[in-house]
């Protein structure tokens, strides 16, 4: 039997031109944070007006490569700005928002984890299933 048409996968559509330039802007912002160490040196800096490399490797107990990589990414996508004096690099948010959005993704998480919570508590409810008796 031979099949008379091809299937093809279904495609995401083009965003608009207009519109492209935000949403890759929005998807860079979530792929910086979309590492759990990137979210770590996030609320560090969030702690305080600015951290040096060696406060941020001693926060995170990264090595100062691994470190190096999470903090290229995040400059690539305008989370942080670095400062350099002399031979010591100082890294901040590079807008306050971003703190902001770290408390609120923090206070979702909570509400998510008291749903769970909830749920698991109610399936302790539920009647016992018997199980399945198979024949010898």
């Amino acid at each position: 039997m031979m099949i008379s048409s091809i299937h093809k996968p279904m495609e995401m559509p083009m965003l608009s031109d207009p519109n492209r330039p935000l949403y890759e802007v929005k998807a860079g912002l979530f792929k910086g944070l979309a590492h759990p160490i990137r979210i770590r040196i996030l609320e560090v800096l969030s702690t305080a007006p600015e951290a040096s490399v060696s406060e941020l490797i001693a926060a995170t107990s990264l090595e100062a490569s691994h470190l190096s990589q999470h903090l290229a990414v995040l400059r690539r996508n305008r989370l942080v700005v670095a400062d350099r004096r002399g031979s010591l690099v100082y890294y901040r948010l590079a807008y306050p928002q971003v703190a902001d959005l770290l408390r609120v993704a923090r206070a979702l998480l909570g509400e998510i984890l008291e749903t769970t919570q909830r749920q698991l508590v109610d399936q302790g409810g539920l009647p016992e299933i018997p199980p399945v008796s198979v024949p010898a």
